[in-house]
């Protein structure tokens, strides 16, 4: 099922009220996200992990911490929606299987997503993190995640796919050293850049 609103606010309003999966929710329904108009740049994530269930604030959490460093930002900065929206794939947190958090549940970015990224039209960079915002964003290059990241120009300046920065990667992160000595420069410069900020180089080896 998709979504006919097209005014933002009524939009809004009707996501916040989701209630569309909530049988299959573990800790019920509470979407998450940050929207604005203006954003230039769009966070393409995959769901809330259950810190961020429980705050009620997107990125809440160690992986927050760590994509705020990859970015060059603080927190002011990143939640200040004006210029950064956080659209993830689903905005519920989905439970959590053997190997960690859930995927995201399917009818959420089937219901709501393409009329959110029709209300961003200034968005310059969308950053695509993990495998299933990539399934949806870059579903027609038929790559995994790594390769698709080696790729990273393929898809440059506007997009760029990440691994997604949970604590859970650090042995990804220490496998491939190139992604923090070869893309994150880019990526915080074109942060900087968006944002017209000073850059400063912030992330940790």
């Amino acid at each position: 099922m998709k979504i006919a609103v097209t005014a933002l606010p009524e939009l809004l309003a009707e996501i916040r009220r989701c209630r569309l999966c909530e049988p299959q929710l573990p800790l019920g329904a509470r979407p998450l996200l940050q929207f604005a108009s203006t954003a230039r740049i769009l966070i393409a994530g995959q769901a809330p992990g259950i810190r961020v269930h429980k705050s009620g604030i997107p990125f809440d959490d160690a992986s927050g911490e760590r994509l705020r460093d990859w970015m060059g930002i603080d927190r002011d900065v990143f939640y200040d929606a004006r210029h950064i929206a956080i659209l993830p794939l689903g905005f519920c947190y989905p439970g959590t299987g053997k190997a960690g958090d859930l995927p995201p549940r399917p009818e959420c970015a089937a219901t709501w997503r393409e009329a959110l990224l029709q209300q961003l039209p200034g968005v310059q960079l969308t950053l695509v993190i993990g495998q299933y915002a990539q399934a949806w964003h870059c579903r027609q290059d038929g790559l995994a995640l790594t390769e698709r990241v080696k790729g990273w120009r393929d898809y440059w300046p506007h997009m760029l796919p990440l691994p997604h920065p949970s604590p859970r990667n650090n042995r990804w992160l220490k496998r491939n050293p190139w992604f923090a000595t070869g893309i994150l420069p880019q990526l915080q410069a074109r942060v900087a850049e968006l944002l017209q900020q000073p850059w400063r180089k912030t992330f940790h080896d």
